[in-house]
């Protein structure tokens, strides 16, 4: 059974996972396994997302699952990202009620957020309905690799994103199960639709911290709209790459330069 739920396009047999390891076919049908279930759940500021020109100041209910359509070797949250893990199984009635309750603290609404938001797409999109019924805002970040007929769908109750944007090479994000075009393309969508965007692009030694690859999601971001934020983020050891020293503090500084000849607003995380 074929899953259409991003670009892979997983042929799934008869009781198995796709390489996200959150689908799976049974009985015939491809399956949503981790529907509701909730590994991670905190009240964050915004800017933790990151956003930082989306209501500043304020906070947000962050809720995650298990699972990803990528293969980063330097995943920062591979404990949830490479399958099951415990988890607290939630209705979208009862995330949402947890949003609601905790709007006295300065809640704004529900991110989608920590593992890959996509592969759960079913779930994201019950609780975005429900909780634009009550008027709470939707945040998704995601590394863009839904399929595009999906993405535009869920348009409609996602208010703003953070998408990542981990290379300007298609070979380096083939080799990390990514489709450039996809993903480019569903920037562009959420852009046009009048939705909040902004872009991250995490630094990794040896993979994207040249300035070739750097210039050319610049270049990418420009033509687009200068607009848009980018957030240039450090790594740290993490994934399969703990024993890989974090990005020099001098590459980033001269990267935000690099970006802010032709982007109006750029910012550094991690540092």
């Amino acid at each position: 059974m074929i899953c259409n739920n991003c670009s892979h396009k997983c042929d799934i047999p008869e009781g198995s996972s796709g390489i996200c390891h959150a689908r799976s076919c049974r009985n015939g049908a491809i399956v949503c396994d981790n529907y509701g279930h909730v590994t991670s759940l905190a009240l964050d500021p915004i800017e933790k997302k990151p956003l930082a020109r989306f209501y500043p100041g304020s906070k947000i209910l962050s809720t995650g699952s298990y699972g990803c359509n990528m293969h980063c070797m330097w995943c920062q949250n591979d404990s949830i990202s490479r399958g099951y893990v415990d988890s607290e199984v939630l209705s979208p009635q009862e995330l949402v009620d947890i949003a609601l309750n905790t709007r006295e603290r300065g809640n704004i609404g529900i991110a989608y957020t920590y593992n890959e938001p996509s592969v759960g797409y079913e779930f994201v999109r019950d609780c975005a309905i429900l909780a634009k019924e009550h008027d709470l805002v939707n945040v998704c970040v995601t590394n863009g690799m839904l399929d595009s007929h999906r993405f535009c769908e869920l348009l409609s109750y996602i208010d703003a994103y953070n998408i990542d944007l981990k290379t300007g090479i298609a070979s380096k994000y083939e080799d990390i199960g990514g489709d450039i075009d996809l993903i480019e393309r569903n920037i562009e969508s959420a852009h046009r639709a009048g939705k909040h965007v902004e872009l991250t692009t995490l630094v990794v030694p040896d993979f994207n911290d040249d300035i070739d690859d750097f210039k050319r999601i610049i270049n990418f971001i420009a033509a687009l709209d200068r607009m848009i934020p980018l957030h240039i983020t450090r790594f740290f050891p993490a994934g399969d790459m703990k024993d890989v020293p974090p990005t020099k503090l001098q590459i980033l500084y001269d990267l935000k330069q690099i970006a802010e000849e032709k982007l109006k607003y750029v910012y550094l995380g991690n540092v």
